[in-house]
């Protein structure tokens, strides 16, 4: 995946994330939980556009990390909306499939990443 198609896919995800606090049910549970997915999940794509304006590899990677521990914390709330039964049937499915999707997408960014830094470092 080419670095423009995961701009437009984070941030097509944080849009969901939106739509999906909005749609949450209201009360403490609601609103507390709502507030902790939309900061975690609409800071994945803040964090990966950040990083292609960054000025070094390592800097590149610092911010990647981020974005990575933050769609692995978007996955954790998702998973407790889940778990906790606030939406009907399988509405939370598709975008936790995505989120994992994006995990999986992130770990291997900085994976690679330090890898070559570290190949780098040591000639």
């Amino acid at each position: 995946m080419d670095r423009e198609e995961m701009l437009v896919r984070t941030k097509a995800f944080a849009l969901r994330i939106i739509r999906l606090v909005d749609a949450m049910p209201q009360g403490n549970v609601g609103w507390v939980l709502g507030k902790q997915l939309i900061k975690s999940g609409t800071s994945i794509g803040a964090n990966d556009r950040e990083a292609q304006r960054a000025s070094s590899r390592k800097q590149f990677l610092s911010t990647m990390e981020i974005a990575l521990r933050e769609a692995d914390e978007t996955l954790y709330w998702l998973e407790l909306l889940t778990d906790a039964n606030l939406f009907e049937g399988n509405r939370l499915t598709d975008i936790e499939n995505e989120c994992r999707e994006i995990v999986a997408i992130l770990t291997a960014v900085v994976t690679t990443t330090r890898k070559s830094l570290s190949t780098s470092a040591n000639p």
